[in-house]
């Protein structure tokens, strides 16, 4: 059962429509078709939902991707578990336009989710991953995942809002 949902992004409007803030992009729409409002606290811009008999934290780090696990310690000390938390990212394994959900595995280079795993000690969590493609050389990464989206802004728009069903669809179980 989640409990938790991190979308990974950079901080501030400059970032916000880059490929590596979609994790942001994606929380937002699912805050907006609950009307949930988002507030902040320390490093976190953060938001809950009532589900059922529970309550779930959506949590934007606003920390850099980099340091990205820096907000967990506190959801920790809840009792929260790594297998109760969902992480949206990007991911540039997958073609842009293909969502794909998974449990586990390694970070594959995505400073993000490296910093998530070293904090919970554990790779056990869901992920929520939006293809974003690969450049053709991978010393293009670095620029690639920092650019906007080069794809129709009403395709990105579409798939976001995908995302945000496929949320609602995990909140369920």
């Amino acid at each position: 059962m989640i409990k938790l949902i991190i979308g990974l992004g950079n901080p501030g409007q400059s970032y916000y429509y880059q490929r590596h803030s979609i994790g942001f992009r994606v929380l937002d729409a699912y805050a907006a078709q609950e009307s949930i409002c988002w507030r902040t606290k320390n490093n976190m811009a953060y938001a809950e939902v009532s589900l059922d008999n529970r309550t779930v934290s959506l949590v934007k780090p606003q920390t850099y991707m980099n340091s990205s696990g820096a907000v967990l310690p506190a959801f920790l000390k809840q009792g929260i578990k790594p297998e109760e938390i969902l992480v949206v990212h990007d991911e540039l394994e997958l073609p842009f336009g293909k969502l794909a959900t998974k449990v586990g595995g390694s970070a594959k280079g995505h400073n993000g989710l490296k910093s998530i795993i070293a904090a919970l000690g554990s790779d056990q969590f869901m992920r929520l991953r939006f293809g974003i493609s690969r450049p053709a050389l991978k010393e293009q990464v670095p620029d690639y995942v920092l650019q906007n989206f080069a794809e129709q802004p009403e395709e990105v728009e579409r798939l976001i809002s995908e995302s945000s069903l496929l949320i609602a669809t995990a909140l369920e179980k």
